[in-house]
């Protein structure tokens, strides 16, 4: 990711294009032309859903001016996930602005909703700090014993609405509340999924904004995608070995593979005895890999003309699909998606399609007042508090013990290191041998002031007790579970203390600046 945001020359042969380049995605724009006329963007319109007016006046212009999509995607975190997702979403709408103007034509936002996605314990959970900066944990419960299923496909029932209330109650109260009370509760509500509550919550919190969404499980998208996902059953053996000799690549130059390409592996889920299920090659076939079950291609015909939602893409093919689908000129990513992009350039190639070019998403850092104070109070900045806590405790009390404390400890060693020296020297004309009693000696006496210093510093942080535990909660803060905040918190934290208006200040305060015109 820092090679990709540094230009590294070394990397891009493995990107289409770099992300401050407008000729780049003038290029991406031109092949996107190529493979979408009027016909195609409007099976688009109806792939996704615009829930704002401002999304249903961008997807008019759009249908008829021949517009593009800014992309990006999340797993359904549980009340918005963590503050990440939201930061996609404004990086998407925000580059989304800037390029209309270079492409001479609408561009809009598209977030897609991962919600065939099957880890339920990466979603089931958010996290808050509560009123004493304690970190709190809201997890909804598992829905019942079976199978891995995909997320769209568990209602969740059991335990929801405790959850919800939780989770409520530990906002603060003041006049942003109750609309967020609504929002939440209208997205989880007792037998809705993760996937629609997660969409609902984004739809509202965006409700200003021309983001359009589109539901990766939507019946009409599966149809539409059935080509790529029977084309990539057909080159399963050649993208195979596509996809190891360009993992092999990176690893020569130094770069550790994201997407592990797994001898036999298909690109692809098929829903079976085992839930959602990995597709591997066999000599007659293919096979399911958790439930050991054999499938033929015809039989996964017939299962798919059933029902389109058994097969599935995995996290390598699902941005081809993407792109297959919608006239997508760019991608925003994370860190680990960035990387992983890295894979893909060639895949894409195989399927027809340029790939797109690659955003990294903007990252941000809540330092809120109370914060900003223990941080000037200590004289450190956000990066110092990224450490275990213990470390940093132990560096503060050494800066705290007085100066006469810290030379004389080093007066006192330094006695020590010069008086066990001479004697050593002294005492090899009585016997030769002596040198090692006087080292021992020497050395007990270092320990012993080891123990000494480690006596006063223990003192010292009893003295500063209550600061070191304003620095926790700081740190608690900014790294909460040694992460940084925003893989972490939960936005409704600072949406709760700030209202709607935060999500204009972060939209303002994420540049997107593209570099000199190369047209």
């Amino acid at each position: 990711m820092r090679d990709y945001v540094q230009g590294e020359t070394h990397l891009m042969r493995y990107y289409e294009g770099e992300f401050q380049d407008p000729g780049a995605y003038r290029e991406k724009a031109q092949e996107v032309d190529r493979r979408f006329h009027r016909d195609a963007r409007e099976r688009v319109a109806s792939l996704v859903r615009a829930s704002s007016d401002a999304a249903r006046a961008g997807l008019d212009r759009f249908l008829e001016e021949g517009g593009y999509l800014v992309t990006t995607g999340q797993q359904p975190g549980l009340f918005s996930g963590p503050l990440f997702s939201l930061y996609k979403a404004l990086t998407a709408v925000k580059l989304a602005q800037a390029l209309a103007p270079v492409l001479e034509r609408p561009v809009l936002p598209l977030f897609w909703i991962a919600s065939e996605d099957h880890d339920w314990e990466e979603v089931d959970h958010t996290y808050l700090l509560d009123q004493g900066n304690d970190l709190r944990t809201f997890r909804v419960p598992p829905q019942g014993r079976g199978p891995a299923r995909p997320l769209h496909r568990i209602p969740v029932t059991e335990g929801l609405q405790d959850v919800v209330d939780e989770f409520l109650q530990t906002l603060p109260d003041n006049d942003f509340k109750d609309t967020y009370i609504t929002l939440i509760r209208e997205g989880y509500s007792r037998g809705s999924t993760l996937p629609h509550g997660f969409q609902t919550v984004l739809e509202g919190l965006l409700s200003d904004l021309p983001m359009l969404f589109v539901d990766a499980a939507n019946p009409a998208l599966k149809e539409a995608s059935q080509d790529v996902l029977f084309k990539e059953l057909e080159a399963a053996e050649e993208h195979e070995s596509l996809l190891h000799r360009v993992a092999s690549h990176l690893e020569m130059d130094g770069y550790p593979v994201q997407v592990p390409i797994l001898p036999g592996g298909v690109n692809l889920f098929m829903e079976g005895p085992s839930g959602r299920d990995r597709l591997y090659r066999t000599d007659s076939g293919f096979r399911l890999n958790h439930a050991d079950v054999p499938v033929s291609m015809e039989e996964i015909r017939d299962q798919v003309g059933a029902d389109p939602g058994v097969l599935s893409p995995n996290v390598l093919l699902r941005p081809v699909v993407e792109s297959a689908l919608f006239p997508t000129v760019s991608y925003v990513a994370g860190p680990g998606e960035l990387a992983y992009y890295a894979q893909l350039k060639e895949f894409f190639h195989c399927h027809g399609i340029r790939m797109p070019v690659i955003f990294p998403r903007h990252s941000a850092t809540f330092v809120e007042t109370k914060v900003g104070k223990v941080l000037s109070k200590f004289h450190l900045g956000v990066e110092a508090l990224d450490r275990p806590f213990h470390e940093l405790a132990a560096e503060i009390a050494r800066e705290e013990v007085p100066p006469e404390v810290r030379r004389s400890l080093g007066e006192i060693r330094g006695a020590i290191g010069k008086g066990a020296g001479a004697l050593a020297k002294a005492s090899q004309a009585v016997d030769p041998t002596l040198k090692g009693p006087v080292t021992h000696a020497r050395n007990a006496a270092f320990s012993a002031f080891d123990d000494a210093e480690r006596k006063i510093l223990q003192a010292v942080k009893r003295q500063n007790e209550i600061s070191l535990g304003q620095l926790e909660k700081a740190q608690q803060n900014l790294f909460p579970l040694g992460k940084p905040q925003e893989r972490v918190l939960n936005a409704f934290y600072y949406l709760s203390r700030y209202g709607p208006e935060l999500i204009p200040a972060l939209l303002d305060a994420f540049d997107v600046a593209l570099g000199p015109d190369s047209a």
